[in-house]
């Protein structure tokens, strides 16, 4: 059988990176993406190592000319990776609407514009869709309205789409990491600046970077969730939900099963006390 062909975005760093070498070892063939193939250096350094080839392509998910000429003569697309994401700490009073939807361009319509672009290939293939999405897209946490708002919908628009695909031969699968060790950890570290400014959240937003500190002390690797991804890449029935460490089933899971809000409310409440 011909190697099998999967397109991951984001992979500059973090989870996309670690994905996308995993994967080449695994046989795949990867076409990494990033919106800057400046960047890309860490991600090659790592495929030397690892002693493997990636087809290296820009793609900004925020661009849909730029998704389609990264898809444009692919004529087999066996699986995608929507990995692409941006972090953002804030609260509503004291940023513009123009912030928030920033933040779901990226966050929320790039999943959108990769994988509407791609599903003709998928679905020629009976390929298959992997969405990072996060804990965050089942538990809203304070100071990350927006993020969380996005990654709420990236999860509902999934689960909506995952039985109409497979009508089709597509699978989908949400893939919801809780605290990893990764540069996403650090952009979203721009916090503090913002606590200068905070005014009258200052006091809940110390307390809430306090807390976030001490998550990520213990955090999982990226290449721990890479694996992950690669066994869901051959899955002969990828699971819809994949929680990739035990504190992120733990958490979310005092939501699915909070029928009333109450301990969620509860649990989060303590971290802005």
């Amino acid at each position: 059988m011909s190697t099998k062909t999967v397109l991951i975005t984001g992979t500059s760093s973090g989870i996309g990176l670690a994905t996308a070498v995993a994967a080449a070892r695994a046989g795949w063939h990867v076409i990494a993406t990033m919106r800057d193939t400046a960047k890309a250096g860490p991600l090659l350094a790592a495929a030397e190592e690892a002693g493997v080839d990636l087809d290296v392509r820009p793609l900004d998910v925020t661009d849909p000319a730029t998704v389609e000429a990264c898809l444009a003569g692919l004529d087999r697309l066996d699986a995608l990776v929507n990995n692409a994401g941006a972090g953002h700490v804030g609260t509503l009073e004291q940023e513009s609407v123009a912030d928030v939807r920033a933040v779901m361009e990226v966050n929320f319509f790039g999943v959108l514009h990769v994988t509407k672009a791609a599903l003709p290939l998928l679905r020629a293939g009976k390929g298959r869709v992997l969405t990072v999405t996060s804990v965050g897209g089942v538990v809203g946490q304070p100071f990350n309205e927006a993020y969380c708002a996005a990654k709420f919908a990236v999860e509902g628009f999934m689960e909506s789409l995952a039985p109409v695909a497979a009508t089709v031969g597509v699978s989908v699968s949400v893939v919801e990491p809780g605290a990893v060790a990764s540069e996403f950890v650090s952009n979203v570290g721009v916090a503090e600046d913002v606590l200068e400014q905070a005014g009258r959240y200052a006091p809940a937003l110390s307390a809430y970077l306090e807390r976030t500190r001490g998550a990520f002390s213990g955090a999982q690797t990226p290449q721990d969730v890479a694996a992950q991804m690669v066994a869901l890449l051959s899955a002969e029935r990828p699971a819809f939900r994949v929680l990739t460490s035990d504190a992120a089933r733990a958490f979310a899971g005092t939501k699915l099963k909070d029928l009333d809000g109450s301990a969620v409310q509860t649990l989060t409440g303590t971290w802005v006390a």
